[in-house]
């Protein structure tokens, strides 16, 4: 049942989500914000994108995740040697039927933790891009329904590392949310070194939400009240990106719909039954910020989202 809560403040989020965040905060330690973000993007029946520098936890946010979910996983690694085959499957020959028989490859599962996903060859990334966009794969002419819900979780290393390709536009845009990690605070990081090793830990993480709640869960946020004074500023925001010199082209009609459910879904998780400005602004950056090429060099280490909140005024 969806949450009543005063406007501006938080009340509990549903128990399974509390849960969740808890289980996987107890893992990935000092990131509660991030571990939001990236439940919140789940809910929303959205792929998510971790980018940041190796060792900082982002494949053990993943595995975190995954596990909570309670749902079929596969781990991909990516590599500059992988071939779309390796991904989608492929189809032998059997002597004993005389046939062609397709053994599925390891996307036809309910979570996908596509790891280091800038190391394959962009031949290679875009055998995600149908199953990302239709949740099916086409294969030798024939078309292969993936398995509900289907969810990518993709890790990638900063493109000024050795050995990395850029993702094309094309299969950014299919991420609802992008998100970073950094490095850990004082405290959380010796919580870390005094601790139990992570791995061990993630070994025994069992689900906190069952398949049949994830279902109810996603029904919930989809029902979140969005008022029309909230997609104005949402077109506002979108407008502005579309007009302003800073960016070499402005967000999408399908960015804006991604920020409309991302900000659906981070109310829910803030347990609210209604969407307010603020928490537009909260999953801006992560849906904004990899959908925007600055135009200049001088911008490239600029925070969009905070860019995008001080020019465009709540209406």
């Amino acid at each position: 049942m969806l949450l009543q809560a005063n406007i501006r403040g938080r009340a509990a989020a549903p128990a399974p989500v509390q849960h969740a965040i808890d289980a996987v905060g107890g893992i990935v330690l000092g990131k509660e914000t991030q571990v939001r973000l990236a439940l919140a993007c789940l809910l929303a029946r959205g792929h998510l994108l971790i980018e940041d520098l190796p060792g900082v936890g982002k494949t053990m946010l993943a595995h975190a995740l995954s596990r909570t979910l309670g749902l079929a996983f596969q781990r991909i690694q990516f590599t500059s040697d992988m071939l779309p085959a390796d991904i989608v499957g492929v189809s032998v020959y059997e002597r004993d039927s005389s046939a062609f028989k397709f053994h599925p490859g390891p996307i036809f599962a309910q979570v996908i933790l596509a790891d280091e996903v800038n190391r394959a060859t962009p031949k290679t990334q875009s055998a995600l891009l149908e199953a990302m966009e239709e949740h099916q794969v086409t294969t030798e002419g024939e078309t292969r329904s993936l398995p509900e819900p289907f969810f990518v979780i993709a890790t990638q290393n900063p493109l000024e590392q050795v050995g990395t390709f850029p993702l094309p536009e094309s299969q950014l845009d299919r991420f609802l949310m992008r998100l970073e990690l950094g490095y850990p605070d004082r405290v959380a990081e010796r919580a870390l070194l005094g601790g139990t090793d992570r791995r061990d830990m993630l070994a025994v993480l069992q689900p906190v939400i069952t398949p049949a709640e994830l279902v109810v869960l996603q029904s919930e946020v989809a029902q979140v009240h969005v008022a029309p004074a909230l997609l104005d500023y949402v077109q506002a925001l979108v407008e502005h990106t579309r007009r302003a010199a800073d960016y070499v082209a402005g967000l999408s009609p399908r960015a804006a719909l991604a920020l409309v459910r991302a900000a659906r879904a981070w109310a829910y998780v803030e347990g609210r039954d209604k969407v307010i400005p603020e928490d537009v602004q909260a999953v801006l950056p992560g849906v904004a910020t990899h959908r925007l090429q600055p135009a200049h060099d001088s911008q490239r280490r600029v925070d969009i989202g905070a860019q995008l909140v001080a020019a465009v005024p709540i209406p």
